[in-house]
């Protein structure tokens, strides 16, 4: 397998103040844009945070979950597939 180069970062430049001239339709217009680019990353950053709990949480919970269950088997039983 090849070696990889180094990890590239990747960053959104964000613009502060409005986009348009002096007009007041096109500040609140870039205000109501930047209100949905706000939730949209946020909701892309907990999407994000969810999956990697869910990925490294759910085989853990199961094996807690089958270790507490009234006929107590061995871990080995929990972790075979028969």
């Amino acid at each position: 397998m090849a070696a990889k180069g180094p990890l590239k970062l990747k960053f959104k430049a964000k613009a502060k103040g409005s986009k348009g001239g002096s007009n007041s339709t096109s500040s609140s217009s870039s205000s109501v844009s930047s209100k949905f680019e706000v939730i949209k990353d946020w909701t892309n950053w907990s999407l994000k945070k969810a999956k990697v709990a869910t990925h490294y949480g759910l085989i853990p919970l199961i094996i807690i979950i089958g270790m507490n269950s009234d006929p107590k088997p061995d871990l080995f039983q929990l972790l075979s597939p028969f």
